[in-house]
């Protein structure tokens, strides 16, 4: 797995799979999206983080 890679959520990543530095998977198996620069991957990592909490607080509310 190389650095800034981004796996979306409830993806399977089958073994022997290389995936670079950069790059976004997705799916059951997972497949290679696209290709992101360090900026891009940091601020959608923070993004993805944001929506994680604010989602735990809705279930927390039910």
């Amino acid at each position: 797995m190389g650095k800034g890679a981004i796996i979306a959520a409830g993806s399977l990543v089958l073994s022997n799979t290389i995936v670079e530095a950069g790059s976004i998977w997705g799916g059951v198996p997972a497949k290679f999206i696209k290709n992101v620069d360090p900026e891009q991957a940091k601020g959608l990592n923070l993004k993805i983080a944001h929506n994680y909490l604010m989602y735990s607080d809705w279930y927390k509310e039910n």
